[in-house]
């Protein structure tokens, strides 16, 4: 005792007579946190009294204490409760009453029982001095046990002591600290939380009853997430947001697109009997009702608010990137670069999901990150307590299934789905904290499936005693009614007459789907308006992608200069240099500068442009650097955004260049979303290496590739994937063409292995200056990036240039009927060729270039062909025979040969024998093959 009740005791007792007690609440966080970040009195008696070092005899009270004792044992009373009621912030939630069910009976933690800080019986009701810690000066220990239980142990398990900003924890302690949601709802609030369960309930028994074993992965025993959603939106409508998207799983999607996106029951019910859910006129193979998704305008308090909900195929958590990315372009447009208030993404969750898939930590790891924040997104994790058949043992190795939420410090509330009132006092205070901190917040919302996984799932195969409590079980519906009944809040005659209502208007709505016609779909409205359907003629007829010359030099020049005083790098200075000769010249214009022109003159037409990948700023190899750092401070400048002033008449749009998070999926999944909601925007996303893609592969196949078609959603997102074979391993040649080609159909999105600068600056420029969008896929090279032959004059990209399919033979050769052999391929290959040929004088043997591999171009193949109609015709690859394009080309090359008047004669294959692996990780071993398959399409 002696040892620490000096200095250390008599300043506490000080902090605590001058009104110090929060500050000294504040040390002891500190401390139980970092012991080192406190004076060592202080952490030798925090030490002291968390070890029990001090015995309960030394901080006893006599009867005739002297005044000083007296007070030193206030002021241990006092630090022993500030233990207590911190051991509660961090740990109570342990003993919190989550499980509607009554299964998961949390177990007893010691350290939120007052015995462990010394205190006994007789200690209950004596006044402690606790400074407003509680809301309170004084209160008896007593009293602080009950306020923390009611706190922390409730309904409510609050997970929050793990963020660091002290804000955002004074924050949330103030809002929840005392149990204010017991008292927080008057008549009228609950009669609107019975009336939202009500319909969430009323909804899926009619369904179950009407359509008897149809999958529809209803909402039954998580029904409060209806009122939760509702509640979101409407505190979020009040803090100023203006739109909202929302992404989620199938589970209760059906009941959130009635109940919350306001789509007509008629319409769900019509699409139950099988009408399509888009209008007879509209094309699309259309996608299952538990994936779709609409968006409408609402009055949420007297203000408009835009919802919409993302389709969504069964990769549960596929759309989350793509939801925040959406919300992104959503708050550019709106101009809210610096809030980003004006807009909000809401996403749903299961709990084995959220616990489980990667995407989620992508999603997470980019919410605070520059060229990805969204002021914050709330997640709405709807938590049945297993997945499928598997259960949180099996699930996940944390103690909750939101712990991934704690590596980004967001806020976590789990709440008992039995209390309503719980649940729609957490999901304002998130969206409030949301609002006021712009970062995400998490509502675990625990729950139950009152059904399998679907409607005709067994659940009791594998959860019996799950099944069974559930069984047994009232509806969350019917325990409120009776709850509120017994309050007096609202009677039983009046919920059962709001019962009555709702199903009677549900009949109604059931006669009326039995002729329900969809008369409209909602893709090309808002931003969308006068974009068409893609159209099937644009190899012939395609758009002007051309620019004036001298718009071309004014791009030129702004990229090859930097701001006066600004310290470039040496070598950047040369490529600059370099840059500015090849614009007035005219001549030599290589990959980068191409690309560079593409966006600049987009820029100065009033289209924005974004891209972002892995070290894209400077390009992967060093060929772009679109944005400079001074090597003197770090400062950046980006020359693109300084052609023009912005702010002037004929001024220009801004292009944004980020450095993305290591993170495929999330990010591509993200550009994907922006794209969605800015068809006026040139989006693209680059793979550090192109086989980097086959990490975003679910992004690729279910939204780039089928999105249109599965959803009416519209995509122009460029996906630049580095591609080419140089010898450098099988990790970094191959950007797997053959897989996107093996999604191409119905005309969906356009595959490009291009060879100049000028055909990738109309390919880029063509994604804005049509009247459609489709995503375009480019396997961008690398060694060709400096190649002295891949190269463009300006006046390929000015008047009368334009995007070529293909490129014929450049070439002198002999006359048409004595040219032996037409080799087409695609890529950087051409150049090998090339030089070859001329290197051996061949002049028999004709080289075209196929730069657009889909849609395919049929005519322009067959005019070429028939060029040379005594030809034999091969199709020379460098990537093995079971990838690349040969397998696609293959039969597409046979019919383009009959249109050429060759019927019956078939091309021939020349290249890479097949593989395992994309390329040899033998550089000798590469140069043999690529020498050889160049030797076998030139020889005699």
């Amino acid at each position: 005792m002696d040892a620490i009740s000096g200095l250390t005791i008599d300043s506490f007792l000080d902090g605590l007579k001058s009104g110090d007690g929060v500050y000294i609440a504040g040390l002891y966080d500190r401390w139980a946190e970092d012991p080192a970040s406190v004076e060592p009195g202080w952490a030798s008696l925090f030490a002291a009294l968390s070890s029990g070092a001090l015995p309960n005899s030394a901080l006893s009270r006599p009867a005739a204490a002297p005044p000083l004792a007296e007070a030193r044992a206030a002021t241990l009373d006092s630090i022993r409760a500030l233990m207590l009621i911190r051991a509660y912030r961090v740990r109570g939630h342990l003993e919190a009453q989550l499980d509607p069910l009554g299964l998961r009976v949390p177990k007893a933690h010691p350290e939120l029982d007052p015995a462990t800080y010394g205190f006994g019986p007789a200690d209950m009701d004596r006044p402690i001095f606790i400074d407003h810690v509680l809301g309170r000066e004084t209160a008896t220990l007593r009293e602080i046990v009950a306020i923390l239980r009611e706190t922390y142990c409730g309904p409510i398990g609050v997970e929050f002591m793990h963020i660091q900003d002290p804000d955002q924890k004074s924050w949330i302690q103030r809002r929840i600290e005392g149990a204010p949601w017991k008292t927080a709802f008057d008549a009228a609030a609950k009669r609107q939380i019975l009336s939202h369960l009500t319909e969430a309930e009323g909804f899926e028994v009619f369904c179950q009853r009407k359509f008897v074993g149809t999958k529809r992965f209803g909402l039954e025993g998580g029904e409060s997430l209806i009122p939760a959603l509702r509640t979101a939106i409407e505190t979020a409508a009040a803090g100023g947001v203006v739109e909202i998207a929302i992404g989620m799983p199938h589970r209760g999607r059906l009941n959130t697109l009635v109940n919350v996106m306001r789509k007509p029951f008629a319409a769900v019910f019509s699409e139950f009997q099988g009408t399509p859910s888009n209008p007879d006129d509209v094309q699309g193979s259309g996608d299952v009702k538990y994936h779709l998704g609409t968006s409408t305008d609402v009055e949420i308090g007297g203000r408009m608010v835009h919802l919409s909900l993302q389709p969504n195929p069964s990769h549960l958590e596929a759309v989350d990137p793509v939801v925040v990315g959406k919300i992104r372009a959503k708050q550019d447009m709106a101009g809210d670069r610096r809030g980003r208030r004006t807009a909000m993404a809401i996403l749903m969750h299961g709990d084995a999901a959220f616990a489980g898939q990667g995407l989620v930590a992508e999603t997470l790891a980019m919410s605070q990150l520059i060229g990805y924040r969204t002021g914050g997104t709330l997640h709405l994790v709807v938590n049945n307590q297993i997945g499928f058949t598997t259960v949180p043992l099996h699930a996940y190795s944390g103690l909750y299934c939101t712990d991934i939420a704690k590596s980004i410090q967001a806020p976590i509330l789990h709440v008992n789905g039995d209390d309503p009132e719980a649940v729609v006092f957490c999901a304002k205070l998130l969206t409030e904290f949301r609002l006021q901190f712009g970062v995400d917040a998490v509502l675990d919302l625990v729950c139950y499936r009152r059904h399998g996984h679907n409607e005709s799932d067994e659940p009791a195969f594998t959860q019996p005693l799950m099944y069974k409590a559930i069984r047994s079980r009232k509806t969350t519906r019917t325990l409120y009614a009776e709850r509120l009944a017994a309050e007096g809040a609202v009677s039983a005659a009046e919920a059962a007459a709001l019962q009555e209502r709702f199903a009677a208007a549900l009949e109604e709505a059931y006669e009326a789907g039995k002729t329900y016609k969809p008369n409209k779909a909602d893709w090309l409205e808002g931003r969308w308006t006068g974009l068409v359907p893609g159209s099937d003629d644009d190899e012939t007829r395609d758009a002007d992608t051309s620019v004036p010359l001298e718009t071309l030099r004014e791009v030129g020049q702004a990229i090859s200069r930097v701001p006066e005083g600004f310290a470039v790098h040496p070598k950047i200075a040369r490529q600059l240099e370099a840059k500015r000769a090849m614009i007035e010249t005219g001549e030599g214009i290589d990959w980068a500068t191409g690309e560079a022109l593409a966006f600049g003159t987009l820029l100065l037409e009033g289209h924005s442009v974004r891209l972002s990948g892995e070290d894209c700023q400077r390009g992967t190899f060093s060929q772009r650097h679109a944005v400079l750092i001074d090597q003197e401070t770090q400062a950046e400048y980006t020359p693109l955004n300084h052609i023009r002033p912005a702010n002037q008449p004929g001024g220009q749009a801004t292009i944004e260049v980020f450095n993305s998070l290591l993170s495929e999926a999330g990010v591509l999944g993200f550009e994907y979303g922006y794209s969605l909601a800015d068809p006026k925007a040139l989006v693209l996303w680059e793979a550090q290496f192109g086989d980097f893609a086959n990490g975003a592969q679910v992004i690729i196949d279910q939204f780039v590739a089928s999105g249109e078609t599965k959803w009416l959603r519209m995509s122009g997102l460029v996906m630049l994937l580095p591609h080419g074979f140089e010898g450098q391993g099988p990790e970094h040649s191959s950007a797997r063409l053959e897989r996107y080609l093996q999604l191409c159909a119905e005309r969906n999105m356009q595959v490009c292995n291009l060879t100049t600068p000028a055909n990738y600056f109309h390919a880029l420029r063509r994604q804005l200056k049509r009247n459609w969008r489709k995503p375009l896929i480019v396997m961008t090279p690398k060694s060709l990036l400096r190649h002295r032959l891949a190269v463009s004059t300006l006046a390929e990209f000015g008047p009368g240039s334009g995007f070529r399919h293909v490129i014929p033979e450049i070439d002198k050769l002999r006359a048409g009927e004595a040219v032996r052999r037409v080799v087409l391929c695609s890529g950087k290959v051409y150049y090998d060729l090339l030089e070859a040929r001329r290197e051996r004088g061949i002049d028999d043997i004709a080289l075209v270039r196929v730069e657009q591999l889909y849609p395919y171009p049929r005519k322009t193949i067959a005019r070429v062909l028939a060029q040379y109609p005594k030809a034999e015709v091969v199709w020379c690859q460098e990537e093995p025979a079971n990838m690349g394009a040969w397998c696609f080309m293959d039969r597409r090359l046979e019919s383009s040969l009959a249109d050429a008047g060759r019927a019956g004669a078939r091309p021939r294959y020349v290249g890479r024998r097949e593989a395992a692996s994309p390329a040899t990780g033998f550089y000798k071993v590469h140069v043999a093959e690529q020498e050889a398959l160049v030797a076998e399409a030139l020889a005699a």
